[in-house]
């Protein structure tokens, strides 16, 4: 049995395992993880020696395959773009961010963000979250609530729960749920011998707050409660900050940027699993910086949007998507997430998306008509077998 550090499935982005954090589980554990990825092109991922704990037994999976690897305005608000521009563009290089803590919440949000390949952060109409950019909240028409459902493979889990809405006089506020993680984990010890089924979690509560100043533009923050479970008596909880800006610059375009994950991080320790021999580290999650521009076309048949971000771990990428009012009741959706200008083949993904929203007369119980609204998206995955499917469903209280 090869002692590797790897608990399971990194491929996806969902619920990786960071260098620490798989340096903790390599030395409680004995692990193979097997996956088919011929296609993926990368090479086996090596973690430093960062803890200096014993272990002892072991886990392994049954995959079939080959052994697992990971895929290496007004004056204010112009400010805040340069800003954002000058720190990001000073940035670029060539680097991924999947391997690094956090990935499920860079995923994307329910079927209506994710079905626009997530451009997100200057769009103000339709039912609005705070999570690609908190400034957004003040637009917002509606009282919303939402709940969405992921289909992924190799047993993750991706779900949301949110609601959002704007205050008088010129204020928005919104709350918002994240649940993540991995299950049906076959734990094996040094000899195979199985030792129960294991699963992973990674959760986080969003509060979100956002302000409209008379000039036209908005600035909001959202506070970001974070929670992880790697293993036995081995969990985190943080706190983390986004900060935003929107800047409607006419009635058809609008502006908008953000600070992502500022202070999110992961912390470990191992003292209760190993005693004295335990250790302790931090897992950062990538500061993401992102500007992005939506334009709606005449008549509000249509609407573009694109994003362009780039982090602190020399990342440079492009979002685009695209909505298409197709008749009163139903909404197509479109984008490309994830164009990677550094990276050759690193996982560009085609996204689409469809809404469907009851038509005007229609009868429905503690709700409005217009008010109830069903969506789905499916999200191409490179790396894997199968895509994304996101199903949300929208009340309009």
């Amino acid at each position: 049995m090869i002692s590797v550090a790897r608990f399971f499935v990194q491929l996806l982005e969902l619920n990786p395992l960071s260098e620490a954090v798989q340096k903790v589980v390599e030395r409680h554990s004995s692990v193979a993880v097997q996956a088919n990825l011929s296609d993926s092109g990368e090479s086996l991922y090596s973690p430093k020696d960062l803890l200096d704990s014993p272990g002892s037994g072991g886990l392994s999976s049954d995959r079939q395959g080959d052994e697992f690897r990971f895929p290496s305005a007004p004056t204010m608000p112009c400010g805040f773009f340069t800003f954002l521009l000058l720190v990001a563009v000073g940035s670029v290089a060539h680097a991924q961010l999947g391997g690094h803590a956090g990935a499920y919440s860079r995923m994307g949000f329910g079927a209506e963000g994710m079905g626009m390949a997530n451009a997100l952060t200057a769009v103000s109409h339709g039912d609005l979250y705070g999570y690609y950019n908190p400034a957004v909240l003040p637009f917002a028409e509606h009282k919303t609530l939402a709940a969405s459902f992921g289909v992924l493979s190799l047993d993750r889990r991706l779900n949301f729960i949110s609601y959002s809405q704007a205050l008088a006089p010129e204020a928005g506020i919104g709350i918002a749920i994240i649940n993540s993680g991995v299950g049906e984990i076959d734990g094996r010890d040094s000899d195979g011998e199985p030792t129960g089924t294991l699963s992973t979690s990674e959760n986080q509560i969003i509060l979100s707050f956002a302000n409209r100043f008379k000039a036209g533009f908005s600035v909001g923050i959202n506070l970001k409660f974070l929670q992880s479970h790697l293993y036995t008596d081995i969990n985190s909880f943080t706190v983390g900050v986004d900060v935003g800006v929107l800047v409607p610059v006419s009635s058809d375009l609008t502006l908008g940027g953000s600070v992502r994950d500022i202070n999110s991080k992961y912390k470990w320790d191992t003292a209760t699993l190993y005693g004295q021999s335990g250790n302790s580290t931090t897992d950062e999650f990538p500061l993401l910086y992102t500007v992005g521009a939506s334009y709606a076309l005449p008549g509000g048949v249509a609407a573009l949007a694109v994003d362009v971000e780039l982090s602190n771990q020399q990342t440079f990428v492009i979002r685009s998507g695209a909505e298409f009012q197709l008749a009163p009741e139903v909404t197509l959706r479109g984008g490309i997430d994830r164009i990677d200008l550094k990276e050759e083949g690193s996982g560009v993904r085609p996204a689409l998306g469809l809404t469907f929203r009851t038509s005007p007369g229609t009868s429905l119980p503690l709700v409005n008509p217009e008010s109830l609204g069903f969506s789905y998206a499916y999200l191409f995955e490179p790396f894997s077998t199968s895509g994304i499917h996101m199903i949300s469903l929208t009340v309009r209280l």
